[in-house]
């Protein structure tokens, strides 16, 4: 797994190289500091779609019994799942992980903590699909049909697909096979815990059919999605390229989608800048133009990234000490 990501990783570095050597270095570089300002709002306006999806993954974790935490926890573990996922090799589900855990010592318990975090990781797919799809349709009602809308159309089409897969995969037991599978992995190596994660496939159904939980949650996270639109908006306004909200939709939703589809190389590195090529190409806008815009969000992407690792760290101190009595109230002895 490593030399694979050590691979797509030279290759991403390779493929951003190349388009920076072909589309003019020190234009796209120039206009990365021209944008300056909207790189400054770009960081401060991420805090709203950050908040969103910290709601959304708090609303999906709630059920009738406690414990219930507060926005603040989710806000949190949110900038450290982003942060993980966007600045290190972990094929951007990394960050789902450490969340995972983290949450689990703040009090919620490791089967609801992991049961949560999968739904929320579902209903962010499922919103990524919808926010996708509805970018490409308003893509036909602003362009003429070309053989690169219906290639872009194609692969929402698929991503599609496999949205409603992952989604219909949970409820016809797909995390009960691994949750089986884990445990006899648990037994076999010896592993104290295992406990912990049994139930996780009755849980996560639970969670979905708390009141209409799901449903809000997925129009929260659609709402982050839909949001990134303004994002490009402001960046673009400050490089002196003003485009409409919805263009700015349009690119936001097949950036996004270039991205997740790009998600075996480390920060997606070139697949997305390809992506806000390809699109931004649509309607206009200069090669140049869009690989600064792609390099501003990954700006974007550091300037939160790099204090959530450190967060991350401190957490794992932090909240160790409450990790021994979540244990202890959450889950039986297991012996060892």
């Amino acid at each position: 797994m490593k030399r694979i990501t050590l691979v797509a990783g030279i290759l991403g570095l390779g493929l951003t190289v190349w388009m920076l050597s072909r589309f003019g270095a020190h234009a796209i570089f120039a206009l990365v500091v021209t944008g300056g300002w909207g790189l400054l709002a770009a960081i401060v306006f991420h805090a709203v779609q950050v908040s969103l999806s910290a709601q959304a993954w708090r609303v999906i974790a709630r059920r009738d019994l406690p414990p219930h935490l507060p926005l603040r926890d989710f806000f949190i573990l949110r900038c450290v799942r982003e942060g993980v996922n966007n600045l290190l090799p972990v094929a951007q589900v990394g960050g789902e992980v450490v969340s995972s855990r983290l949450l689990a010592r703040r009090g919620l318990g490791l089967r609801r903590a992991a049961a949560a975090t999968i739904c929320d990781l579902t209903l962010e797919l499922l919103s990524q699909v919808l926010f996708t799809v509805a970018g490409l349709l308003l893509l036909l009602a602003l362009v003429q049909r070309s053989a690169v809308t219906d290639r872009l159309l194609e692969s929402a089409m698929v991503l599609a697909v496999i949205g409603v897969a992952v989604f219909a995969s949970q409820w016809l037991g797909a995390v009960a096979v691994v949750e089986k599978l884990l445990e006899r992995i648990a037994t076999h190596l010896g592993w104290g815990g295992v406990e912990g994660i049994r139930g996780i496939h009755q849980e996560v159904l639970g969670l979905y059919k708390t009141r209409n939980n799901a449903v809000t949650g997925l129009i929260l996270q659609f709402s982050a999605w839909a949001l990134g639109a303004v994002e490009v908006c402001l960046i673009l306004h400050f490089m002196g390229h003003d485009c409409s909200l919805a263009t700015g939709f349009v690119i936001e939703g097949v950036g996004e989608a270039a991205k997740s589809a790009g998600f075996a190389v480390p920060g997606a590195l070139g697949v997305s800048e390809g992506g806000y090529l390809v699109v931004g190409g649509l309607f206009g806008i200069a090669p140049p133009v869009a690989i600064a815009l792609s390099l501003i969000k990954r700006l974007r992407e550091i300037a939160w990234g790099v204090p959530s690792l450190v967060l991350w760290q401190w957490l794992e101190h932090a909240w160790s000490g409450r990790a021994n009595n979540t244990e202890k109230s959450h889950f039986p002895h297991s012996g060892r």
